[in-house]
């Protein structure tokens, strides 16, 4: 069985990203623990609108929402998602 070399080249692409992830998530992770034994708290903002009702009758937004993606990374870094 041969496997199309766009297809290896795709999937060693999406290896390589996954693994960076993992690296970035870990380095975060860790900088957010030395934060907190140094006494300090930590916060992530979101600056952005959120697209719906107060988007299309020209008000301001208010809030965003989290997805299920934000939420685990959030929790990865040991960050409570508050609403």
């Amino acid at each position: 069985m041969s496997t199309d070399p766009n297809v290896e080249r795709l999937m060693d692409k999406l290896l390589r990203a996954v693994e960076a992830s993992f690296r970035a998530t870990e380095a975060s992770r860790e900088a957010v623990q030395e934060i907190l034994r140094r006494g300090a708290e930590t916060g992530v903002f979101f600056a952005g609108a959120r697209r719906g009702e107060a988007a299309r009758d020209g008000d301001e937004p208010e809030g965003f929402d989290l997805t299920q993606q934000d939420r685990d990374f959030l929790r990865s870094l040991s960050i409570r998602p508050d609403r």
